[in-house]
């Protein structure tokens, strides 16, 4: 079950986190990776640590807000089977302390960014007549987090931008669903922590653990097992679909 074997498969932001879990796991279920990321030095750890699984991919240095780079990357590859859109950037602040720039950051990134690939994959499916696509949404898109005004912006429109899609597309054999995690372990997380917290990072990590009614963050490899079952064969029926995997935080949250 949840073979990919010889289904090309590009992953945006797979330099790191989630994207990287990715496509290590989508390359172990024998998908031909294309791994996306801007970070060149990140994406040849992703590359080192597939190859030393015995697996194969293809590393593409991509700024995926830029729609030139983008074409150019996506016609080289030709044959699409799998898009996943994990690319993305978060942003500290409400609506009133958004810079301009920070806010055309995020929504470059975050939103420009699916559309870009959208906008080069989608001809690609169409020309083969399937395809199955899966955005990185979030638990902000569907409920208020304090001082991430512009992130939440982003993810409401991944959201949008899915069902948009999936309507579009789907009497030409293209499915198009999006998850939303809540809280994960990534590389960013420590990172934001030893920016905003320093000194306090253990206490600061713990506090943001315990906002999952679960207990605890998510690992990547858990958010990455259910992307590989949405882009499986296996999942052939759902399309549309928003997917929550948050360790409770929306629904039992009170």
């Amino acid at each position: 079950m949840f073979s990919l074997e010889s289904k090309n498969a590009v992953i945006t932001g797979a330099g790191s986190g989630i994207g990287k879990a990715v496509a290590l796991l989508f390359a172990s279920q024998g998908a031909i990776v294309h791994a996306v990321d801007l970070n060149a030095e990140a994406l040849a750890a992703t590359e080192e640590e597939i190859k030393n699984n015995g697996n194969d991919v293809k590393i593409h240095v991509c700024d995926v807000t830029n729609q030139q780079q983008v074409n150019r990357i996506f016609a080289g590859i030709g044959v699409i089977d799998i898009l996943v859109n994990s690319a993305g950037i978060s942003n500290i602040g409400r609506a009133d302390t958004t810079p301009e720039q920070d806010f055309d950051r995020v929504f470059n990134v975050n939103v420009k960014g699916i559309y870009n690939a959208l906008h080069e994959a989608i001809p690609l499916m169409k020309q083969k007549g399937k395809g199955v696509i899966l955005n990185l949404a979030s638990v902000a898109a569907a409920v208020g987090i304090p001082d991430r005004f512009a992130y939440s912006m982003s993810k409401g429109a991944v959201v949008a931008m899915t069902l948009s899609v999936a309507k579009d597309y789907i009497n030409e054999g293209i499915r198009c669903n999006c998850i939303s995690p809540g809280r994960v372990h990534t590389p960013f997380v420590d990172g934001f922590l030893q920016k905003n917290y320093p000194g306090q990072e253990q206490e600061m990590f713990e506090k943001l653990s315990k906002t999952q009614p679960i207990g605890r963050m998510a690992k990547p490899i858990e958010i990455a097992h259910l992307i590989l079952y949405l882009c499986s064969d296996e999942a052939s029926f759902i399309t549309g679909s928003d997917y929550p995997i948050d360790g409770g935080f929306i629904r039992l949250n009170n």
